[in-house]
Order: C-alpha cells, then structure tokens, then sequence
C-alpha cells in the first residue's frame, strides 16, 4: 500500500511524528530553498529537522512553554517557518501577524495571551517589536531576528540573531541524548498548531487556536479531493498570517512532502515564480487578475504581428472554454491549432509567468471574474475555485478538474459534511474544524452548536452536491422595499472590471443602492498613459470623465446581472483607495463596511439627497506612519 494511502486514514499524526518520519525515511529530499542574494539554497529534511529541533531546544530555555505564546513578523522566510514548527513541538502558541500591522493592532494581540519571545525577519519588524515592548511593558523578553543587516549596534535586552538561539539549542540537545526524541514526540494531535486571527471585519480580530489535529485533517481532505499531489512545487509569498498559506505551506507540506520556494523579497516574486515554476499555486483573484492586466499590457506593447498572433489563438481559446462553461460542446481550436497555439502563444506566456509546470491551480477568498477565470483556462491554465475559512483550517470545497463552474465553489471535500440551515447559512462539520474562539465562550458557542460550524456565509447546495457561497449572512440586507441583496456579491462583481479594485454597495433600508468605488491604479494609470489622458496623482485620476466611462461601463456590465430593484442608481470614485492601515478594510483586503460608512459619512448622504457632488477630506496614513488628509470635490455620477 502506498504512503499516501496509509496516511489518508491516520489521524493520530502530529508535526513531530511527521518531522521525524521525513526525516528518516526521505533526509535527502530537499524540503525548502530560499533564494538570498540571488542564489537558490538548498536544505534536505534531515538538515532542516535538525534546525527545528535546535530552535525547539533553545525556545525553551528562554521560557517558551505550553499556554505562552510567540509572535511572528515578517514576509516569508524559512526560518520563521522552521520556527513556527518549533514553537508548535513544544505545545506553545506560534502567533503570525501580517508584516504591515500597526502598533495598535499588536497591542490587541498582547491582551489575549502571554507572549514571552517574538521572531522577527528584519530590522524593521526588530524595531516593531521593541516598540511595541515599550509602549505596552509587555512581557516580549527575546526577540529573535533573521537578518542581522542593520543589527549590529543594538544593545536592546532579550535581542538575539537566529545562530544565536540555535547555538543554544544545539548545546541542550548535545547535552542530552534522549531531547531530541522527547521534543518530536512531545505534542499531541489536540496541541496547538498555530495561533490565527478571524479578519476583523466588524470588531476586533478573535483569536483562533488550531490544533495540529485540525491543520492535518484539511491537508487529508484537500489530498483526497485532488487539490494537490506528494512532492508538489510551490511558492511560499502568501501572508504567514493568512490561514492558506499555513494550510498550504506548513501543514500539506509537512504531510504529502512538498518542495517549499521561498523568494527573495516580495518585489521579486515575479521573477522567482518564472526560476522555480511551481506545480501548485494558490492566488487571490486579485492577484489572477494582475497578472491578466500584465499580460495584456506586455502584448498591448508589442509589435503588430505578435499581436495578431496573440489574438488569433487566444481569441478562439477563450470562445471555446466560454461554452464549455456553459455547458456547450465544441471548441474553435482543434488538435492542431491547440499544438500551434501552445508553442506559440500560450507556452511562452506560461514560460514567462512561471506557469510552465502548473498542474494545481486555485483561486479563492472571493469570487474571480468571468473574463479573468475564462482566460486563464483558455491558456491552458486548469485554474479551479475553492472555499475555506480560517475556522475550518482552509481546505474544505473544491472544485474538481473536470467540473468546473463559474458561480459554484466545487463539492465538499471527502472529510468534511456540509448543510443549509433554514436561514441559507452554510454549516459544516469536520475533523478540520476548530475547537472554538479563545478565551471567547459566547462567540465560541454562537459559531459551534451540536459539532457543526455556522460558517456566517450564505449559500446553497445545488441537485448534483455543488456548493454555492453567496456572501456573509450578516451582510444580507435589505431595501426599504423589502427587496433582499447581499452587497459583498454585488461588490465582487464590480470588482470584476480591472479597473475598480475596492468597491462599498449602499443600499440598507433605502429605496435604490449605490456605490462607492475606489479605481486599480495600477491599470487606470496604463490605459490613461496608452489613450493620452494626462493625470498627477491618484485622487485627480480617479475623478477624471474618462475615467467614469469606464467605471460607468463595469457598472452596467453588472445591472444586467440584477434584478431591476437592486440596480445600482448612482456612484462615486473615492480620491483615495481603501487602506488597511487606515482601518477601512482588513490586511485580506475584507471591507469594514462600519467604518466606511461612517468615514465617508457625506459621501452616502450626497448619493442619496440629489447633489451633483460632494466635497471628502479623507483619511490617508503614509508609509512613515504620519496621518494625512485628501481634499477633493467629488461628482455624483448616475448610472
């Protein structure tokens, strides 16, 4: 019987055992390379284990036990990584925190739990952290760093480089002949695996303690629903604090041994994809839908024949997976012009984006456009939706190769049970399902009753078991006519147009909805360069009459989708976009739709009172920290 299969039915697993058994049975296999300076470096599974270990051993002489915690800061490193491993062998609380977050956000996490050390990527996130120490006389005694650049002088109490605690370690393991298999047989399956965050959306961040039990269920359940295979490639540039890239990351990579790439910097991931070009790739559509932009532009650039060339396969691809989506048979390439159209056109652009060896790929958080998914299936690209949450571990419906939809999210995974309560809310039950928020028994008991989540997303199961995800159940409102609409699934569908990156549907207890939207920079900025419209800044971008054409264009695209009493009457394009450090939304780019209303507060009532504009002073924080304002006179656009 394969390894594989045995594993399918263990649920007994810890990432000790797991550690321990890559260790002995593939030591050789390399588990992870980081690229620094340049240069691609390489661990095995018998070296990176032995670093765990060194780290679990030096934790714990400087305090970290069960019931403590450790913060982690920083973009992806392997070290935070391995030490995240660490901290979850001994039983502790490893505490990820997006690399972006304010003091004040820190300072929440400080409440919760006792955090006794903290490992940082850099100098920046060391300073973070020794702020944070004294702003708050918290009990963040040692701070461990990755990269010494900058480290130097430092004399700050409890700051140690990395080498530095491994030192450590590595004496209390040498000093002791059986530590090693203490430490990997220490924690159990109900132990910690990590220590997340729910986004936040409506108040503080609810900690959320996953066990190892629950982390390796999804990462059985995603094998066994085809999301992944043994020995796949990926690419670690997902926020460590973003419960998919843990799933993903540590937790299917520890199980099925996955090769884990770990890019230079986050500005250099373009480029490190293409290097390693990864069998699986997970992505929000955001992140799709750049890489599309890019693409079009690279070919917008280029000469007249490729162009041609570029449309003449493409076009004829995307019109043949457009019926398929549909349900139609036939397909505008045959074998042949697929052959010339896959060396060509969709090999090299595959080539180019480091999608060459992509066998997995998955979008998910929210609902991709038509355009963006279709193209990306039309490259050859088997682009799939799947659907988690923090709370359940991430993994749980998946769409299947072969059965692809634009508007569902797939079947549930084999583990995991799935229902409707009368409301619409979806519920579901599994072994990758958490035990509850911390130290938070009413929000814990409204979330779990009689074993089964309420996730809080609305949603329908279809007659052949597909699953269909709606929106939040606490975001369906209605019009003062009664009429019933979930504003996020409008907001995604405006999102659909490259040219709207954030969007806020208005509507509640009111006769007709609106909308306030913030332009994608990065695209209205190209297609203003490319058609000769002069602009100087975001805030005069986004209020240009060009601009409105096309903003006007997507907002039509989308009432053809909706009924006519929810058809978005008005709308108006923010001078700024909505920033997580400005608390409009949530570091996974999830609107605060409170705040926003509250904040724009003039802007709402001026949709609503027949003005032909309204004047914003609004809220910018800048890279410093230093809080600013924008002034502009906004028009009221109708649509």
């Amino acid at each position: 019987m394969a390894e594989g299969t045995t594993l399918q039915n263990s649920a007994n697993e810890t990432f000790g055992k797991l550690l321990a058994r890559n260790a002995a049975n593939h030591g050789s296999d390399i588990v992870v390379r980081e690229k620094e300076r340049g240069i691609w470096r390489e661990s095995t599974w018998a070296d990176y284990v032995d670093e765990v270990l060194a780290c679990a051993a030096g934790l714990e002489v400087v305090g970290v036990a069960p019931g403590k915690a450790v913060l982690i800061l920083g973009d992806n490193r392997a070290r935070l990584y391995q030490g995240m491993l660490a901290i979850s062998l001994l039983g502790a609380y490893a505490m990820p925190a997006y690399p972006g977050a304010t003091l004040e956000e820190l300072q929440h996490f400080l409440g919760e739990v006792e955090i006794v050390a903290a490992f940082a990527e850099d100098q920046e996130q060391v300073d973070k952290i020794l702020e944070l120490r004294s702003a708050s006389a918290s009990g963040i005694a040692h701070v461990i760093y990755d990269e010494t650049r900058g480290l130097g002088t430092y004399e700050d109490d409890g700051l140690m480089s990395w080498d530095h605690l491994i030192e450590i370690g590595q004496r209390e393991l040498d000093g002791d002949a059986g530590r090693r298999e203490a430490i990997l047989n220490r924690a159990k399956p109900e132990d910690p695996a990590i220590f997340m965050h729910s986004s936040g959306t409506t108040g503080k961040p609810k900690g959320i303690v996953l066990s190892q039990k629950n982390v390796l269920a999804a990462a059985r359940n995603g094998h066994a629903a085809g999301a992944f295979d043994e020995n796949e490639e990926i690419l670690a540039y997902l926020p460590m604090a973003w419960v998919g890239d843990f799933a993903i990351t540590v937790g299917a990579a520890l199980l099925w041994r996955f090769t884990v790439n770990v890019p230079e910097r986050q500005e250099t991931v373009v480029r490190d994809m293409r290097e390693i070009a990864p069998t699986f790739y997970l992505a929000a559509p955001r992140s799709w839908d750049q890489m599309l932009t890019t693409i079009q532009v690279g070919m917008e650039n280029s000469t007249p024949f490729k162009k041609w060339l570029y449309h003449f396969f493409m076009d004829r691809a995307v019109a043949a997976e457009t019926r398929k989506l549909n349900g139609k048979s036939g397909g505008a390439l045959e074998p042949l012009g697929r052959f010339l159209g896959e060396a060509l056109v969709f090999g090299p652009i595959k080539d180019q984006f480091g999608m060459s060896r992509l066998k997995n790929a998955f979008t998910g958080g929210e609902a991709i456009g038509e355009d963006t998914f279709v193209f990306y299936r039309a490259l050859g690209i088997k682009l799939r939706q799947l659907y988690g949450q923090t709370e359940n571990s991430a993994i749980n419906a998946i769409q299947a190769p072969g059965e692809v939809r634009l508007h569902t999210v797939g079947k549930p995974a084999p583990g995991v049970e799935l229902k409707i309560a009368d409301d619409g809310e979806i519920l579901m039950r599994s072994d990758s399902v958490f035990e509850g928020y911390f130290n938070k028994p009413e929000a814990t008991a409204e979330a779990l009753e009689d074993g089964w989540l309420h996730t809080g997303d609305a949603g329908y199961i279809e007659d052949d078991g597909h699953l269909v995800v709606l929106g939040r159940v606490s975001e369906v409102m209605h019009t003062a006519g009664g009429e019933r609409y979930v504003p996020n699934y409008i907001e995604n569908r405006l999102k659909f147009s490259p040219y709207i990156k954030d969007a806020a549907v208005l509507g509640a207890g009111l006769d007709e909805l609106t909308a306030m939207v913030c332009v994608d920079f990065e695209a209205v900025g190209h297609w203003a360069e490319v058609n000769g419209v002069p602009y100087v800044s975001y805030a005069d971008l986004s209020q240009r009459d060009e601009v409105a054409k096309l903003l006007h264009e997507a907002f039509l695209r989308v009432n053809k989708a909706l009924t006519e009493p929810l058809r978005l009457q008005r709308f108006v394009s923010l001078p700024k976009e909505f920033d997580p450090d400005d608390g409009e939304i949530t570091r996974t780019r999830k609107l605060r739709r409170k705040v926003v209303q509250e904040r724009y507060a003039d802007v709402v009532a001026a949709l609503y009172d027949g003005s032909k504009e309204v004047h914003v002073s609004a809220q910018v924080t800048y890279e410093t920290g230093e809080v600013g304002k924008v002034e502009k006179s906004l028009p009221i656009r109708e649509v």
